[in-house]
């Protein structure tokens, strides 16, 4: 297959924890042939097809100068089999125009993973609202006394922004209250933005776990992203110690029951966050932690990703 990889740029990537990176490798071990471009590299004009300046890449192998990369032009995403959006958040209005501009390019025959009106209709944050079954306590507000009244009855809680990343805009109030006015200020300035705010759960300590589920089945294993020192936050980005664990019966039912859906919806791949018993965020947008998975258990997520793939490209075709 021909693959187009939509990211960040690669000259950024961290190859050693790198999952599109990780996603490539497995490709290119198989015979297929990577292209890479950026969300900004896409156009398109009456007349025409969606087009993108790509570069046509090798990987080399090496740590250093991991790649060899062609000189760039443009090609119609529908040319290739199969273009894959791993572009990173934070979900702006840049990225929601790409999405657009990918979806265009679906009708004109493109393959697009994860599906771009997928990734507009789950918002990583409130795609949880659609299984309140699985989530603990849980408020969407813009209004202040919304929040007073759910500290109030729950006592410790978690409030964050709909679009944050990495653990960014995070705050944990106790019972005490302490801050909490400054921090509804902060976070929903005056009413003017959405805010989700959560019961604590203290089954953190034992991790925020990554629960991947792939073409609708949940990989058997999970990275469980585990706060340290005093933080509260268990994000890798946040300084979380990843530790990679079988899944536990409640992640295996949560990945079963969601996996079959999230399929349907055209979400090859996606991230579901669970701490305890309880779903936090469904992350589509570029879900991570094949590698550390993979360096701890032996479990080739990366092959899993790349037979999904292929099985989907497949049936489409």
């Amino acid at each position: 297959m021909n693959l187009l990889f939509i990211a960040d740029p690669v000259e950024h990537f961290k190859i050693y924890k790198d999952t599109t990176f990780a996603m490539m490798r497995e490709a290119q071990r198989r015979g297929h042939a990577l292209a890479v471009s950026e969300p900004r590299h896409m156009h398109w004009q009456r007349g025409g097809r969606v087009v993108a300046r790509v570069r046509d890449i090798t990987l080399t192998g090496h740590a250093q100068d991991w790649f060899i990369a062609g000189e760039p032009r443009e090609v119609a995403l529908a040319e290739y089999d199969a273009v894959l959006m791993r572009k990173d958040p934070p979900f702006d209005s840049e990225y929601f125009y790409a999405t657009h501009l990918l979806e265009q390019a679906e009708r004109e025959g493109a393959r697009v993973f994860n599906k771009p009106r997928a990734l507009r209709d789950h918002p990583e944050k409130l795609a949880i609202l659609e299984f309140p079954q699985f989530i603990g306590p849980t408020l969407v507000t813009r209004d202040a006394q919304d929040i007073r009244r759910f500290h109030a009855e729950h006592g410790d809680i978690i409030l964050k922004p709909l679009d944050g990343m990495g653990g960014m805009g995070i705050f944990r109030v106790g019972p005490d209250g302490m801050n909490l006015g400054s921090i509804i200020e902060t976070l929903n300035r005056d009413g003017s933005q959405s805010v989700m705010v959560q019961k604590f759960l203290p089954e953190i300590t034992e991790g925020d776990k990554r629960v991947l589920v792939i073409g609708g089945k949940p990989v058997p294993y999970c990275l469980a992203r585990i706060p340290q020192g005093t933080e509260v936050r268990g994000n890798l980005a946040a300084g979380g110690l990843g530790v990679a664990r079988a899944l536990s019966v409640r992640d295996r039912e949560i990945g079963e029951a969601l996996g079959p859906l999230l399929q349907q919806r055209g979400l090859l791949l996606a991230g579901v966050d669970v701490i305890g018993d309880c779903i936090t965020e469904i992350n589509v947008t570029s879900p991570t932690c094949f590698q550390e998975i993979f360096d701890q258990t032996g479990c080739d997520v990366a092959a899993l990703f790349v037979d999904a793939l292929e099985a989907a490209v497949a049936q489409a075709s």
